[in-house]
């Protein structure tokens, strides 16, 4: 029998307990939701593994946005063991299925050649299905192809389109994107401050690639003063979020001695960790002689 230990008094508890309910009677839908609080620990103590079996059952039962939030718990190791294999397999079955997120999800895997041959045009039909149903972040993904000339033809009218349209609707990558067509004066007449504050806005969304770009505006005082230790700070907050740019970045500060205190040692172990991230150039300059 399916027990969920619910948190007391709050309202929210008899809606869990309802689904509960409505799950254990063969609801898959109320499955899919009771899952989703499991996960984030709403007003029902967090349970990972459970979450992913409850996702397995509405997934099972034709609810395709579980199909895809189970393929993300697999990607991740969360609740269940890695399975890259797996959660291809249901990011295909959740796209099919008319989740948008699995389409954009599955995308990035074809994109990047991650448990799939590499296909760049196959990531941006994908990216374009999602967009076209909706997914923000599917749009803000075919941006940067089109940003890129990756998987489609190099066109920044349409990137700058897709990433405002996402950046407008709150994706943080969009506005990523956007800013940095603004601070290149790619596609769009160069504006500084527009880039700035639209990097501002997605760092604050927590996101790294946001916070990585506003370093680099900070040290090359574009769009703000110059200011290495802010700019310090930022790189270090991406490098913490797994960024390996970032962690490239402020590898070179400490290098320099630029707005932190010098140490190369510090330096080696921040390229170190950018070539575990996947950034070749940091693994190549750990090389004897590597620049």
């Amino acid at each position: 029998m399916l027990t969920v230990l619910i948190l007391a008094c709050h309202p929210e508890n008899r809606v869990a307990k309802q689904l509960t309910g409505k799950c254990e009677s063969g609801d898959v839908r109320s499955c899919a939701d009771l899952a989703q609080r499991l996960l984030e620990g709403r007003y029902v103590l967090r349970d990972e593994p459970r979450a992913a079996t409850l996702f397995e059952r509405a997934c099972d039962g034709n609810v395709a946005s579980s199909c895809a939030s189970l393929a993300a718990l697999y990607v991740q190791g969360t609740g269940v063991e890695r399975d890259s294999a797996r959660a291809i397999a249901l990011f295909r079955r959740g796209c099919d299925g008319g989740a948008m997120s699995g389409c954009t999800s599955l995308g990035l895997h074809y994109r990047s050649g991650t448990g799939v041959a590499k296909d760049a045009a196959h990531a941006s039909a994908l990216f374009s299905r999602a967009c076209d149903g909706g997914d923000m972040s599917g749009c803000a993904h075919l941006g940067m192809g089109y940003a890129a000339g990756e998987g489609v033809e190099r066109d920044l009218t349409r990137a700058t389109e897709l990433f405002r349209r996402s950046c407008d609707a709150g994706e943080s990558a969009g506005c990523v994107g956007l800013g940095r067509l603004y601070a290149s004066g790619s596609g769009v007449a160069r504006n500084d401050s527009i880039a700035h504050a639209l990097f501002d806005g997605a760092c604050e969304d927590d996101d790294s690639d946001g916070c990585f770009r506003l370093g680099q505006l900070y040290e090359a005082g574009q769009g703000a003063e110059q200011d290495f230790t802010h700019a310090a700070n930022l790189y270090r907050r991406a490098c913490n979020d797994e960024s390996g740019e970032a962690c490239l970045a402020i590898a070179a500060l400490y290098e320099r001695g630029a707005g932190v205190r010098r140490d190369t040692a510090h330096a080696r172990d921040l390229r170190e960790r950018a070539c575990r991230l996947g950034r070749a150039e940091a693994c190549t300059s750990l090389k004897p002689g590597g620049a």
